[in-house]
């Protein structure tokens, strides 16, 4: 799979989760009343993370907000703060990832600075679908245990008789749509970070040169070398003596230590 497309794949799906995150949170059906041996059926209680609703068989739907916030069980509280905090995640996740997208060209960005927000955005992808994953067992898990304590106390001692009537609450859809997109948003983080890696340009241990071939014609003869340039002969000839570069005129002018000898 190419970087493009593992990138923009991990980023479809990372999007559909936290739409899943958010439809979770803002669902009323977290627990729904359990009809199982119960004789009130006219009657249909659910219950959310902001409000409680009570549907009759009429067809008519009450929902009452809870108006309190310490009085509510702190379980609770932290289901809501960490969906809360896997929404925030998400969303500023989603924008660094727009601008880390590799088909969308911004400026001068380099593919380093794009691999480095593609890695920022798929780690706190993979932050929020772990909060929702675990908001929602947490809440889960105070079903499962509400649910056994009622059972045990509906029933007595007299061989099983049901004593008292109280409603017991199961598992809503919410759930099942926040594991789901909590799952999506994690598998979208990875996703993200796996392309991170394709991002990244490969560095090499050397430098380059550029070479440059000399565009003077070089005539070799045993007394030195001469350059000509082809332009004419108005060119003055260069020679190499021992004391470096000259030309002729300078060579005159300046007799070497030998010409003493």
């Amino acid at each position: 799979m190419s970087v493009t497309a593992c990138q923009g794949l991990g980023f479809v799906v990372s999007l559909i989760g936290l739409a899943g995150i958010i439809a979770a949170t803002c669902m009323d059906q977290w627990s729904t009343q359990d009809l199982y041996n119960n004789p009130v059926t006219a009657v249909f209680n659910y219950q959310g993370l902001w409000r409680s609703c009570v549907r009759e068989s009429s067809g008519f739907t009450e929902c009452r907000g809870y108006f309190t916030l310490l009085g509510l069980p702190a379980m609770l509280q932290a289901v809501r703060a960490l969906m809360i905090v896997g929404i925030v995640l998400g969303a500023i996740s989603t924008l660094v990832s727009i601008f880390a997208l590799k088909c969308i060209r911004i400026g001068s960005m380099e593919d380093s600075a794009k691999a480095k927000m593609t890695l920022t955005s798929g780690i706190m992808f993979i932050i929020s679908g772990i909060c929702a994953i675990i908001g929602v067992s947490v809440f889960a898990n105070m079903l499962v245990t509400n649910f056994w304590m009622s059972t045990a106390n509906m029933y007595g001692s007299m061989g099983g008789m049901v004593q008292t009537v109280q409603t017991r609450y199961t598992f809503g859809s919410a759930l099942f749509v926040g594991w789901i997109a909590g799952g999506l948003t994690l598998i979208g983080g990875v996703l993200m970070c796996i392309a991170c890696r394709g991002l990244v340009p490969d560095q090499t241990n050397y430098k380059a040169v550029s070479y440059h071939a000399s565009g003077h014609s070089v005539n070799y003869r045993p007394g030195g070398f001469k350059s000509s340039t082809g332009f004419g002969s108005t060119t003055k000839t260069k020679k190499i003596y021992d004391g470096g570069v000259h030309t002729e005129d300078e060579a005159q002018s300046h007799p070497s230590k030998y010409d003493y000898v």
